[in-house]
């Protein structure tokens, strides 16, 4: 079970720094690469081995790939040869283009790329067979540690290669992509922001480009002046379009890079341009001002170099922007900031992150359209308290990702449609029931459900408090997701989950005997009949009569009780320590059964007998507890069946099992304060 909850509490951003180690030695890359220089060896990576499994995990090869490092392929291997740039891009036999197109504008920026791709690398003196690159996952920068043995085939890279042969970094960085997902054959099919957010940490923005506001060359302009990631696509209308070339040469359902966008004087008037870069490294635009075109000869040599415009086949075009528009219709923006781009001012930008969980049955609700259960979903409260400078309203950008989805393609995961709703705060401290989402709408939400690895959108709303409700768009799909709000002022977030409570009432004292009621004497008599002439109930008694009763209670589901779940009870009832329930601890005990009964009928709202797993917040806190996600999550994938649904059985071992964890957990309670009380003084 891949899905459990992780601590949501708001953490602040990853800073740039020392990224953590991941290999499984628990060793860092200096350390590995040490102890290789000092055993004389070169390194093998256990944990991505030279094999099969780290190339494919739903086919064979289709071919028999030979695993070679640089120094069988080539003679003189170089791990960057003049400067790392996007020529070094070409793609091989993998449909990773979305990957492709992001490394080329990772080479746009040579502090990010450094990052990425720690430069101090070398086939050298202390080549060791061992690289290692840097990416960020979820708030934190991890290095990933590979070995070089390449997959190739006769003497060839099969994959990512550069067009110098004997360059090798860009294709080490596709194996320690393909390592951090699991396989190559993880990395088939993708959105090239998700790439740009490994690479950055920045926040990623998508333009439908037929739908972009009139400045949308400034705002492209602005992106790349500022070295955010941009990349752009063609959409298909089937997936037989999918890589089809256009009578333009442009190709459909592939992911390309802007590397790109100038003007140039044209017949006495400005043109505004924009240079395109196809990852495989040819196939490129035919139309106007394509590398052979017309148009380039009225245009000065000197003007030309200033543009590095060049007749080559080498991906990399140049092209009118109105004609892009036309052609094109998607751009993914990854900012390193998120500074509105519409915006001529820098601004500091406060970050906060969320990490958490949707668990079936229990907080993986679905959208609204699933009133029933949307309410059960993670809730988080949003404190927008400071208005932007000179404005009415709060700026805030809410990123909401789900983790690790592409590594679990494996499993038969595979990216599930997430998106959130806001609403306006009621005011109310706790998670927010059914009837809240029923009766109020919700103030803003993300554009659509859509399955991406991350769903953003750019907000202002007033002053206040506000709930976002993170979801899948069915319900009972099960993700790990990180939540990002990014604010231009300080904006305070907290998890709207329960802290734990029991609050119990106290059981009655006994009844005397002459002060009975005529119904509290027909109970003694049933239990004068049970109890037999010791006048005590055994566990196997107890399990005999519950079982007799329950079985014939209506409107209730109910299977068997154990003769386990009858010691737990009498060790919860039990205050003689006899191990047996006298008269008044079973008249107790009976009393608390009747009332968790009607809790039961009572959150059986579709009266099936049984309760569905996502009303057992509710029936638990009618019962005197209140638990937070993490156990809730526990309980339900406990108790529930494979439909979410809780009989009557389940639902007593539930609360006898809370009731006797609270009683130790009060004891304890007690014994650390007498502890505490005895060695410092009250």
């Amino acid at each position: 079970m891949p899905y459990l909850y992780r601590d949501s509490k708001p953490r602040s951003p990853a800073l740039p720094g020392a990224a953590r180690a991941t290999h499984g030695s628990g060793k860092s890359y200096e350390e590995l690469k040490q102890e290789c220089l000092h055993k004389g060896v070169l390194f093998e990576d256990p944990d991505f081995p030279a094999c099969n499994s780290s190339l494919f995990f739903s086919e064979k090869p289709p071919i028999p790939f030979i695993w070679k490092r640089p120094g069988d392929i080539v003679k003189d291997p170089k791990f960057i040869l003049g400067g790392a740039t996007r020529t070094d891009i070409c793609q091989g036999d993998l449909g990773d283009c979305w990957l492709l197109a992001a490394i080329a504008s990772l080479t746009l920026n040579e502090k990010t790329l450094a990052r990425v791709v720690p430069l101090d690398q070398s086939f050298g003196t202390d080549y060791a067979g061992i690289f290692h690159f840097q990416f960020w996952q979820h708030n934190e920068w991890v290095d990933v540690v590979i070995d070089d043995r390449l997959p190739t085939f006769k003497g060839r890279l099969v994959f990512l290669h550069s067009a110098e042969h004997n360059e090798f970094w860009s294709a080490l960085l596709e194996k320690a992509y393909a390592k951090l997902n699991g396989s190559y054959e993880a990395l088939k099919g993708g959105s090239t922001i998700e790439a740009m957010e490994d690479f950055t940490g920045g926040v990623g923005e998508m333009y439908e480009v037929k739908k972009a506001p009139d400045n949308f060359y400034e705002i492209l302009e602005k992106a790349l002046k500022r070295c955010s990631m941009v990349g752009c696509s063609i959409d298909t209308s089937s997936a037989a379009e999918s890589e089809a070339k256009t009578p333009f040469g442009l190709i459909k359902g592939h992911a390309y890079s802007v590397t790109g966008i100038d003007k140039v004087s044209y017949l006495s008037r400005q043109v505004q341009l924009i240079r395109i870069r196809n990852p495989w490294g040819q196939v490129e635009w035919n139309g106007p001002w394509s590398d052979n075109s017309p148009e380039w000869r009225s245009v000065s040599l000197s003007e030309q170099r200033r543009l590095s415009q060049a007749a080559l086949d080498d991906g990399e075009f140049w092209m009118k922007f109105d004609d892009f528009k036309v052609h094109f219709d998607k751009v993914d923006i990854c900012n390193l900031t998120p500074d509105a781009l519409e915006d001529s001012t820098a601004h500091k930008w406060e970050v906060t992150i969320h990490q958490g969980s949707w668990v079936r049955g229990s907080t993986a609700g679905g959208c609204r359209n699933f009133l029933e259960t949307f309410w059960t979903n993670p809730q988080i409260k949003l404190h927008l308290t400071e208005t932007d400078d000179g404005q009415d309203e709060c700026t805030f950008i809410a990123a909401l990702m789900q983790k690790d989805r592409r590594k679990l393609r494996k499993f038969g995961a595979e990216m599930l449609s997430i998106g959130y709703s806001i609403y306006e705060s009621s005011g109310r401290d706790g998670h927010l029931g059914k009837d809240f989402f029923r009766y109020h709408a919700s103030k803003a939400r993300s554009k659509t459900y859509i399955n991406l690895r991350e769903v953003s959108n750019r907000f202002k709303l007033p002053p206040g408090d506000y709930i976002l409700v993170p979801t899948t768009f069915e319900p009972h799909q099960e993700a790990d997701f990180c939540l990002r709000i990014f604010s231009e002022k300080k904006a305070i977030t907290e998890d709207l989950d329960e802290n734990v409570a029991i609050d119990l009432p106290e059981p009655p004292n006994p009844t005397p005997r002459p002060q009975e009621t005529e119904e509290e004497k027909q109970f003694r008599a049933l239990f004068e009949q049970i109890s037999g002439k010791d006048m005590e109930i055994s566990a196997e008694e107890l399990e005999y009569v519950l079982n007799a009763v329950l079985k014939r209670t209506k409107n209730i589901k109910f299977k068997n009780l154990s003769l386990i779940s009858c010691r737990n009870i009498i060790s919860l009832m039990d205050t003689s320590g006899n191990g047996k329930l006298e008269f008044n601890e079973f008249k107790v005990f009976w009393e608390r059964m009747q009332k968790w009964i009607n809790i039961f009928l009572q959150y059986d709202f579709d009266k099936s007998g049984s309760m569905s797993s996502y009303e057992l917040r509710s029936a638990l806190k009618a019962a005197g507890y209140q638990l937070n996600n993490y156990l809730l999550q526990l309980i339900v994938l406990r108790y529930s069946d494979e439909q979410f649904q809780i009989e009557f059985d389940d639902f007593l071992n539930c609360l006898i099992r809370l009731e006797n964890a609270s009683r130790v957990f009060q004891a304890l309670s007690v014994k650390t304060k007498e502890f505490i009380n005895l060695n410092i003084g009250e």
